[in-house]
């Protein structure tokens, strides 16, 4: 009897590592799949955010708390800032009456109501 041997010739198959190549189409896909949850968050961030700047009138001041002044005929931001805070440069009152009612210009109507900024009311 005869004996055939086997030995497997290892060194003729050698393997081959191949680089994994992502076509352009396959990158936009992967970079979009990434890209989730940083919109999910930012989309529940700014959602969930902006229920808490919403004003109400619960904690809002007091009417009674701010002092306001009917335009009459004539009258001018220039004016009012005089008649309501004659000690202080009309330049800075113009421009807190500005701000505080959010005014687009310094043109005012007759009969519009202006709320008076705190430092420059009455009685203060």
């Amino acid at each position: 009897m005869s004996a055939i041997g086997f030995t497997p010739d290892l060194t003729s198959h050698v393997m081959t590592r191949t680089r994994l190549r992502l076509t352009k189409r396959g990158r936009r896909l992967l970079a979009a799949i990434a890209a989730v949850p940083a919109v999910v968050a930012l989309s529940v961030a700014v959602i969930g955010g902006s229920s808490a700047a919403l004003a109400s009138l619960e904690h809002g001041a007091a009417p009674a708390t701010f002092q306001t002044v009917t335009v009459a005929p004539g009258d001018s931001l220039w004016s009012i800032a005089q008649e309501v805070a004659p000690g202080a440069d009309p330049r800075d009152v113009v421009d807190a009456l500005i701000r505080l009612n959010a005014l687009e210009g310094v043109t005012v109507s007759a009969g519009e109501r202006l709320s008076i900024p705190a430092e420059y009311a009455p009685g203060r």
